[in-house]
C-alpha cells in the first residue's frame, strides 16, 4: 500500500513538474517570438542604410560600410551591453513587486548611458585621421567619418533608447516595441529615400535619417510609458534617487557591456586578420558574409536570451528558485529547438546560400566549404545567448565577462590565428576558432548555471531587492 502510494505521489510530482515546464515553455515563448522580431527589424534599420548609400557609388557603400561596423564596435554595442546590466535589477524589482524601482532604475542607467557617451563623439569625430593610420583608404575615411559624425544624435538616442527596451522588456511588454519598430523602419526606408536622392545628401543622409529614426523610436516608447495605464506602477521619474544608483549600475554595467563587446570585437578582429591572408579579397568578402548571416542569427537567438533573463530575474526576485530553475530549463529547450531548425535549414541551403550575396564562383563555392562550419556557430550562438540571458537575470555579468575573455582571446583567436596562418586553413581555419571560442564559452556558462544553488540565488535576490529598500527606508525615517 505504501509503495502504491508513492508511486502515485510520484506519478503525480511528474505531472505537476511536466505541467509547469509546458507552462513555462509557453510563457517564454510569447516573449522570444515578438522579442526576436523587435531585434530583426533594429538590425534592418542599419541594412537600409548600407542598402541606400550601395546605390550611390562604390566609395560611399565602402564608407558607410566602415562606418556602420566601427560605430558599432565603439559606440552601440557598448550602449547596448552596459544596458544589459539593467536587466539584473529591473527584472527582479518586479518579480518582487517593487515596482516603483524599475522607473529608478531605468532612469539611472539613462544617466549614466549619457556619461559614457562625450567621449565616443571624440573618437567618431576623428575617424578620418585615425583610419588612415591603420592603412585605411583616405576617402573611405573621409566618407566614414562624414557618416560618423551625423550619427552622433543616434548615440545619445540610443543612450535613452537602450535603457528604454530593457523597461519594457522587464515588464514583457513586448508589443508597443514591435509596433514602434515597424513604424521606424518605415520612417527610415522614407526618410533615406528622401535625404539621399531627393534632397542629394548622400551619405550624410543616410546618418541624419537613421539618427532622426532613433529619437522618433525614443520619443514614441516615452510617451506610451508615460501615458499607457500598463506602467501607472512603473512609471519613469527622474530624481535625487536615481543619482545614487549610478555606482551599483556601473558595477553590473561594466562587466555586461564587455561581455557583450568581448565576443563582438572577436569577430571583427577575424575580418581584420583575414585580409592579411593569400587572396584577402576572397577570404575577406566570405568571412564577412559568414559573419553577416551569424549576426542576422544573432538577432533572433537574442529574443530567446531576453526571454530567458526575464523569466529567471523574475521568479529570482519574486523568491521561486524551484520556478526559476524551470524557466531556465524551458528556455535551454526552446534554443536547441530554434537551433537546429535554423542550422538544418543553412546546411540544406548551401549551395544556394552564396548566391544571395554574389555572383562570383569562388566567392560562392568558398561558401558551400564554410557552411558546415556556419551551421556550428549558429548552434553555439543560440545556446550561448540564452546562457547569458540567465547569466544577466541573476547578475553574473562578470562571470560571463572572464567567461569570454577566456574563451575567445586566450583560446578561440590564437587557436584560429594558429590554423589559419600556420597550417595555412585560411579563412576556414579563422572561423574555426571563432566556432572553438563559441564552444568554450557556452560549456562554460552552462557548468556555472548546471551547478548553480537556485534557493540561494533567489535568496540573494530578494536581500538586493528588500535590503536596499530597507536602507531608503532608514534614511528617510
Amino acid at each position: 500500500m505504501d509503495q502504491a502510494t508513492a508511486e502515485m505521489k510520484e506519478e503525480k510530482t511528474w505531472a505537476v513538474t511536466w505541467g509547469t515546464f509546458q507552462s513555462e515553455v509557453k510563457k517564454e515563448g510569447f516573449i522570444a517570438a515578438p522579442m526576436a522580431a523587435v531585434s530583426v527589424l533594429q538590425y534592418l534599420l542599419q541594412l537600409v542604410s548600407m542598402i541606400m548609400a550601395g546605390h550611390l557609388d562604390q566609395l560611399a557603400l565602402s564608407g558607410v560600410a566602415i562606418a556602420i561596423s566601427l560605430t558599432n564596435v565603439t559606440g552601440f554595442s557598448f550602449l547596448s551591453g552596459m544596458a544589459g546590466g539593467l536587466e539584473t535589477p529591473c527584472g527582479q524589482a518586479f518579480g518582487a513587486g517593487q515596482y516603483q524601482k524599475l522607473g529608478t532604475y531605468t532612469c539611472t542607467a539613462m544617466i549614466s548611458l549619457l556619461l559614457v557617451c562625450p567621449p565616443i563623439c571624440v573618437l567618431w569625430i576623428f575617424f578620418d585621421k585615425l583610419l588612415p593610420l591603420v592603412g585605411q583608404n583616405p576617402q573611405i575615411s573621409h566618407e566614414a567619418q562624414i557618416y560618423s559624425v551625423w550619427l552622433i544624435p543616434a548615440l545619445f538616442g540610443g543612450a535613452i533608447l537602450k535603457p528604454l527596451t530593457r523597461y519594457f522588456q522587464s515588464q514583457s511588454s513586448i508589443f508597443p516595441m514591435i509596433l514602434s519598430s515597424l513604424v521606424i523602419l518605415l520612417f527610415h526606408i522614407l526618410t533615406s529615400w528622401a535625404f539621399i536622392y531627393k534632397l542629394e545628401l548622400g551619405v550624410k543622409g543616410s546618418a541624419i535619417s537613421f539618427s532622426l529614426s532613433t529619437w522618433l523610436y525614443v520619443v514614441l516608447l516615452w510617451l506610451y510609458a508615460m501615458f499607457s495605464s500598463s506602467f501607472e506602477e512603473t512609471r519613469l521619474a527622474f530624481s535625487m534617487e536615481s543619482l545614487v544608483h549610478i555606482g551599483q549600475f556601473f558595477r553590473l554595467a561594466i562587466p555586461s557591456a564587455v561581455m557583450i563587446c568581448l565576443k563582438w570585437w572577436s569577430c571583427e578582429l577575424i575580418i581584420l586578420l583575414s585580409g592579411l591572408l593569400p587572396n584577402p579579397k576572397l577570404e575577406t568578402s566570405v568571412l564577412s558574409i559568414c559573419l553577416t548571416i551569424s549576426t542576422l542569427h544573432f538577432t533572433i537567438s537574442y529574443g530567446f536570451g531576453a526571454a530567458a533573463s526575464i523569466r529567471v530575474s523574475n521568479e529570482l526576485g519574486a523568491g521561486n528558485p524551484q520556478a526559476a530553475r524551470v524557466a531556465v530549463w524551458a528556455a535551454m529547450f526552446l534554443s536547441i529547438t530554434e537551433a537546429v531548425i535554423v542550422s538544418t535549414t543553412l546546411f540544406c541551403c548551401r549551395y544556394v546560400l552564396g548566391h544571395v550575396f554574389s555572383s562570383e564562383k569562388p566567392v560562392v563555392d568558398y561558401v558551400v566549404v564554410m557552411a558546415p562550419l556556419l551551421c556550428i556557430s549558429v548552434f553555439m550562438d543560440s545556446l550561448q545567448a540564452v546562457l547569458s540571458g540567465i547569466a544577466r537575470g541573476c547578475g553574473w555579468q562578470h562571470i560571463g565577462a572572464y567567461v569570454n575573455l577566456g574563451a575567445f582571446y586566450l583560446f578561440g583567436l590564437p587557436l584560429g590565428c594558429a590554423l589559419g596562418f600556420a597550417l595555412g586553413l585560411r579563412g576556414k581555419g579563422l572561423w574555426i576558432g571563432i566556432v572553438a571560442g563559441s564552444a568554450v564559452q557556452s560549456a562554460l556558462l552552462a557548468l556555472v548555471t548546471c551547478f548553480t544553488n537556485w534557493t540561494k540565488q533567489a535568496k540573494r535576490a530578494r536581500e538586493r531587492v528588500f535590503v536596499e529598500q530597507l536602507s531608503e527606508d532608514s534614511e528617510a525615517n
